[in-house]
């Protein structure tokens, strides 16, 4: 069966795409968040001209020859761009089996834990030990993260003195019956990483994610085996070498692929197994209430390799504003601090056609 197009509805933030097979089966997909504007002209230059014409449920040799195709252009967003393809083709093949996709890679429906996920470095550590207390009470959530350092930030803290308060004010505030994770998003260089990580074991830190500059393996292996607790990454990477070069050195103790950033279900997939081969756990990256959290669920409903928990953001409209009305019912609701898959086929959630008629409209057609 034919793939013989790719619509793509776009802001800039957010790009959801729809293919269409030769008998008129459709699916829905998005690309990653963020400059998706962009990203669709990648799709449409770079992607499409490749997979148009190509049998719909092949994705893998599909997006192979995309990444051969376009060798020179080996970078984020063409896989971002192959991503929204790939999510599309998923749904669609779910549609037409009535099977909703976790159940297409060999899983389930039903729930698996969350942990609510701060994206705030703005806010001081009782203002965030005041929201995760609120958070558990309304949701049960007992798995929390936060941020720690500063974005890329060189050795500095976001205001000098944060990380060493936010860190036991909220392991004080929680008790000690809840998981904490901190984020540090490349923030520091090893000697300061594994003096921030001492702390953090001291006060219970379950996961310490991207310590020091995500490109830097070696330095990120020196925390990894100075540590006891469970250092992780991977959120950024897109590229296949990188990946197995990850898994084979131990750089990180669990990894955290991103479905959107890395080229969608079938590349995941494929980290998944070379993961699991190597006996390393999967926790991904899923930052937003995109269709990324929707394809990260069904994602651990499937895998034998599934880390603790779901990535959950806590950040609403006012945070992300361009999260308003992308669903015609929203797909993610938390009880018991847990998430749940249907067993609607496909990803079980419809675009909002509201939003979908204020979006930039594109089509790659065969013909």
């Amino acid at each position: 069966m034919k793939l013989t197009a790719l619509e793509t509805f776009t802001t800039e933030f957010v790009c959801f795409v729809r293919a269409t097979a030769e008998d008129g089966s459709q699916g829905w997909g998005q690309v990653a968040p963020y400059h998706a504007d962009i990203t669709a002209q990648v799709l449409h230059r770079q992607v499409a001209p490749h997979v148009l014409g190509r049998d719909c449920i092949a994705i893998d040799d599909m997006l192979d020859i995309v990444r051969d195709r376009e060798h020179k252009y080996p970078g984020s967003y063409l896989r971002r761009a192959m991503g929204g393809v790939d999510t599309a083709l998923w749904d669609m093949r779910g549609r037409i089996e009535e099977k909703p996709v976790c159940v297409l890679l060999g899983g389930t429906p039903g729930s698996f834990r969350a942990y609510a996920s701060s994206m705030k470095r703005d806010i001081t550590p009782k203002e965030e030990a005041e929201r995760f207390i609120r958070l558990r009470d309304a949701y049960g959530f007992d798995a929390f993260k936060f941020r720690i350092g500063a974005e890329v930030g060189r050795d500095r803290d976001e205001w000098p003195g944060r990380t060493e308060e936010i860190v036991p004010t909220i392991r004080k505030a929680l008790g000690d019956d809840v998981a904490l994770l901190v984020d540090a998003n490349s923030c520091y260089s090893p000697a300061r990483a594994i003096a921030v990580g001492h702390m953090l074991e001291d006060n219970g830190i379950s996961h310490y994610e991207e310590p020091c500059p995500y490109w830097e393996f070696e330095q990120t292996k020196q925390v990894t085996d100075a540590l006891s607790i469970d250092v992780t990454g991977g959120e950024q990477d897109c590229m296949m070498a990188n990946w197995k070069g990850m898994i084979d050195g131990r750089i990180v103790d669990v990894l955290q692929p991103d479905v959107c950033y890395l080229g969608g279900i079938s590349r995941t997939m494929r980290v998944a197994r070379m993961a699991e081969a190597a006996g390393m756990p999967i926790t991904p990256h899923a930052a937003n209430l995109s269709m990324v959290t929707l394809f990260t669920m069904h994602l651990l409903r499937a895998i034998p390799n599934a880390g603790k928990y779901l990535e959950f953001s806590i950040e609403g409209e006012n945070y992300y504003p361009w999260q308003i009305g992308l669903f015609a019912t929203d797909p993610y609701s938390i009880v018991d601090g847990k998430a749940t898959v249907t067993d609607a086929p496909g990803w079980g959630v419809e675009v909002n056609p509201e939003w979908l008629a204020r979006s930039r409209y594109q089509v790659s057609r065969l013909d």
